[in-house]
């Protein structure tokens, strides 16, 4: 906080008084323009939904600083059964209202406090923990090779059975950030891996994590993270299971492990590629509607 410093009858600079500083706390002219005021999210859904939704600048004391939770086949449940080989599953990571991707799960922590013209929720929950813990279970008679991927899907909360992708994503950094992946390795000793992960718009990224599950199997993979102020939510993390594992085996160095990297390309708007999941894989169970507290 500054001020010009009041003067003395004779023009001289002095120190300003405590209840000057108290009085430009209260009525000074601090900041300005504000920002556009935001949307009410429940009286939005009273009113035409064809309006613009306005998020709003968060601005006070939101509710909770880790989202905890388990994904699973049904809610309590300990298994998440991999898909079919060709397959994938996805959960979503920091959803938004109306930017869910079909899941209509909003995981954005409300504000307990706020300025009067400020965002209702925490939109993007920056610096919140994220620990997502997903049992992987084998439930055939061969092995299977599944990998994990963070992504970054476009915006769609029409397209309730897939995700979609730039082909080749633009220039528009969506996620930079560490996230810390912790599981067991092929011969039951417990990994753990730092990737940084440099992610655009539409990215669809490469394998964090690659793992072998023998038949009947189950190995728990652990993503740790402090979602980043440089990110534009949501992202999702995505188990596929390969649909020709003997060939990707034979050509990565370390079954357990395939690294991500990243590439800055510029693409047409119209280059979209569509990656269909089937709904009743979508699993988007977690400990509590809101980070726990």
């Amino acid at each position: 906080l500054s001020m010009y410093a009041p003067r003395t009858n004779n023009g001289l600079e002095r120190a300003p008084t405590l209840q000057e500083w108290l009085s430009l706390l209260v009525n000074g002219n601090l900041a300005g323009p504000r920002d556009i005021a935001p949307t009410d999210p429940e009286e939005f859904l009273k009113g035409n939904q064809g309006d613009r939704f306005f998020y709003g600048r968060v601005a006070g004391v939101a509710q909770g600083s880790q989202w905890t939770s388990r994904i699973a086949d049904e809610p309590g449940g300990f298994e998440l059964t991999i898909p079919e080989p060709g397959n994938a599953i996805s959960y979503v990571i920091g959803t938004v209202d109306h930017n869910t991707f079909g899941t209509e799960q909003i995981q954005s922590a409300p504000m307990l406090v706020r300025y009067p013209d400020t965002a209702y929720r925490a939109h993007g929950n920056y610096g919140v923990r994220y620990q997502v813990f997903l049992p992987l279970y084998n439930n055939t008679d061969v092995s299977q090779q599944i990998t994990l991927k963070l992504q970054t899907p476009l915006q769609d909360e029409t397209l309730l059975s897939g995700l979609r992708f730039y082909r080749n994503p633009a220039d528009r950094i969506f996620f930079r950030g560490t996230v810390r992946l912790r599981y067991n390795g092929g011969l039951g000793s417990e990994r753990s891996r730092y990737i940084h992960i440099v992610q655009r718009q539409g990215q669809e990224g490469e394998p964090l994590l690659q793992l072998t599950l023998p038949p009947g199997t189950r190995r728990t993979v652990d993503v740790d993270f402090i979602y980043p102020p440089d990110a534009t939510p949501p992202q999702v993390l995505t188990v596929t299971t390969l649909d020709n594992p003997a060939y990707i085996e034979a050509n990565t160095a370390d079954p357990d492990v395939a690294e991500s990297e990243n590439a800055t390309i510029q693409m047409p708007a119209t280059e979209i590629t569509t990656v269909d999941i089937p709904a009743a894989e979508i699993t988007t169970h977690n400990s509590g509607n809101e980070p726990d507290i």
